[in-house]
């Protein structure tokens, strides 16, 4: 299901056409199968400027022993790195799932003008699955929200490493 949501009082940023999202959300999923590979959980997110990808990251809060570590958080801190501000204004973050509460409250400190993501996460999705920080309008930004794209492919990652996880506990 394809989830589209444009923030109050903000206008529709037009730097990505259909083909593009879900361009971008597979070099996203690349890096999440990067973090399968490296045994963290499948997440792969990329920040893009002007059709330009300026951050990479995916899950690594095992391997760094950093609970922040999450693909999205990551890929905020190259961008901002990237561009020498930690306000992302104009950008686009993909990212294979629909990011937490704590990713969502830095995807709005970045001032993200958009949010791509993957599959929903019933679980801990702060875009509308459990709460929808975005839609809150106490909050001072909101981004315009995009989900759905590539959401199969994105859940298959999870679901397929999480299985392989639970066989292995078991032998």
């Amino acid at each position: 299901m394809k989830v589209s949501r444009q923030p109050p009082a903000a206008s529709r940023q037009n730097d990505a056409s259909a083909a593009s999202d879900e361009n971008f959300m597979g070099e996203a999923l690349a890096l999440a199968i990067k973090a399968a590979g490296e045994g963290e959980v499948p997440v792969g997110a990329v920040v893009v400027k002007d059709g330009n990808v300026i951050g990479r990251g995916y899950n690594r809060p095992v391997s760094k022993n950093d609970p922040t570590a999450h693909a999205e958080i990551v890929a905020l801190r190259e961008a901002g790195a990237a561009t020498g501000n930690y306000r992302l204004a104009g950008c686009t973050l993909y990212v294979t799932i629909e990011p937490c509460a704590m990713c969502a409250g830095a995807i709005m400190h970045a001032r993200i003008g958009r949010l791509v993501y993957g599959a929903a996460d019933p679980k801990a999705g702060a875009c509308g699955s459990v709460v929808d920080l975005f839609a809150d309008s106490r909050l001072n930004h909101h981004a315009e929200v995009t989900g759905g794209i590539e959401a199969e492919a994105a859940g298959k990652l999870l679901q397929d490493f999480f299985a392989a996880r639970r066989a292995s506990s078991h032998a």
